[in-house]
């Protein structure tokens, strides 16, 4: 598992193999780790792996100290953050990992879940109890075949009420356990007499969380809505499984004439740089694959290498041609952001904004412009993994001005605090709400609004017990170590 926080842009690379796909990234959040059972003993000969793997590949490895300065014979995680180049504001995604078979299947959304994603909000005037606010339940997950759904609030676990002193006790590392839903009365958040077990199952998670068309007929408005979660092209059984899907919803788009798109990335950390590749050139206006989608930046080493080998172009990445585009009939996209939107979402995002208006609406992103690549040790010798940045990413104009703490600043802050959070494409939503108002669509009249109260949110884009998702920009393909 991860020792560090967030992968965000995950470019999947194993030195001299072929590994999974070939263009993807991601971002990450902070994780817990325990360690396995590798004596100090073998720590000289992992930490030397680390240091060659790092002054190989990674971006920033002209700043890192000498080998001969440090000590070998430390925990590798000590050792690797000796290497990380300004952790706090430059490079906060490189990791290591114990258990790099995990990790992998985390990054190609194979998981042991509830399936519920959730931001944690006080209840009380006097911030003591917390609840549970899901904004979104996996398919096929435990929590969808329970019955939970987006807006559910949950406020007990195993017949405890969650306070800002218990919650990490009671939802640390659970397996199995029974939720007390809650409910608005008037003002208050009250718990019901309803509860819901679930026990974590292992679940590959559908990106295409939700998709709508919803006409408007009388602003001539055709609107395609679709709410994305990971950039992941498929699964192991089927490889292009979800970026078909994604191509069917748009080919539904298309044969209903959608002439505005709202884009929800609220909850996407990221992914595989061929599935961001796969969904902008889906929504992009005039692109093709003589067009530039993005660029990357390498360190000198790799560079001079990949220029030498596969000519001056090599590192500018074009869109694909994709039958079911429906940039014809779009001037701008609408885009769906908080502080969990990461890594190849905001590739998507800056990669379309030379061909098109893309308006932003939420809270400011992750902030990840960085690619990475999780590399093992190709003789086997061990678990140990590590998640190297290797660069980072611009648009065809050069643009990459947002890979700070600050991340991407929406063109209209939302913030997403008004419980319980309404059904996707429900005009009363709080960011679709705004972007029908930008698009000039005012809530029809005698539309009755829900009752619902803002809250003070303690934690966002939390999922199962506690964890934050990965953010990633994920590479695929074959890398060669040149410091040979």
């Amino acid at each position: 598992m991860l020792h560090f926080k967030k992968l965000n842009l995950l470019y999947v690379l194993i030195f001299g193999v072929l590994v999974v796909g070939c263009k993807d990234k991601n971002v990450d959040p902070a994780v817990e780790t325990t360690l396995d059972s590798t004596t100090a003993s073998n720590y000289k000969a992992i930490n030397s792996w680390l240091y060659e793997v790092m002054d190989d590949a990674y971006f920033w490895y002209k700043n890192m100290p000498t080998e001969s300065s440090l000590d070998a014979t430390i925990n590798p995680y000590d050792y690797f953050e000796k290497l990380v180049y300004q952790r706090e504001t430059v490079d906060r995604f490189s990791a290591v990992t114990d258990d790099i078979d995990a990790l992998q299947n985390e990054f190609n959304g194979i998981s042991k879940i509830f399936g519920i994603s959730y931001a944690l909000s006080y209840i009380d005037d006097g911030k003591s109890n917390i609840g549970i606010f899901l904004n979104y339940v996996v398919k096929g997950s435990p929590a969808e075949t329970a019955g939970l759904k987006r807006g559910d609030i949950l406020l007990k676990v195993n017949g405890t009420q969650l306070t800002a002193n218990n919650y990490s006790t009671l939802l640390s590392g659970i397996e199995t356990a029974t939720f007390t839903l809650g409910a608005l009365e008037g003002s208050k958040i009250v718990a019901t007499s309803t509860t819901i077990s679930m026990t974590k199952a292992e679940v590959s998670e559908d990106p295409v969380a939700f998709s709508s068309v919803i006409t408007k007929s009388t602003y001539g408005k055709t609107i395609g809505y679709l709410v994305y979660t990971q950039f992941v092209p498929g699964t192991t059984a089927d490889a292009a499984k979800y970026d078909n899907e994604l191509r069917q919803v748009f080919a539904n788009f298309k044969s209903k004439g959608v002439n505005e798109l709202v884009l929800d990335l609220r909850f996407n950390p990221g992914g595989y740089l061929s599935s961001a590749e796969t969904l902008a050139s889906l929504i992009g206006k005039n692109v093709s694959a003589s067009k530039i989608f993005y660029k990357e930046q390498w360190n000198d080493k790799y560079i001079a290498y990949w220029q030498k080998t596969k000519g001056a172009e090599a590192l500018n990445y074009p869109f694909l041609n994709e039958a079911n585009n429906i940039g014809s009939n779009l001037s701008r996209v609408f885009v769906l952001t908080s502080n969990g939107t990461a890594s190849a979402s905001e590739l998507v995002i800056n990669g379309l904004k030379p061909y098109m208006d893309v308006i932003t609406i939420g809270e400011h992103t992750a902030g990840k412009n960085l690619f990475g690549s999780l590399i093992d040790d190709d003789q086997g010798r061990w678990k140990w993994g590590v998640y190297v940045m290797l660069g980072q990413t611009a648009n065809a104009n050069g643009e990459s001005d947002y890979g700070t703490v600050n991340g991407m600043t929406p063109d209209y802050l939302v913030e997403d605090s008004k419980v319980p959070y309404k059904p996707f494409a429900d005009e009363n939503e709080t960011l679709f709400r705004k972007a029908l108002d930008v698009m000039g669509i005012p809530a029809p009249d005698g539309l009755r609004i829900a009752a619902s109260k803002t809250v003070d949110t303690f934690k966002k884009s939390l999922r199962d017990d506690l964890k934050t998702r990965k953010n990633l920009m994920i590479k695929k393909g074959t890398i060669p170590l040149i410091n040979q």
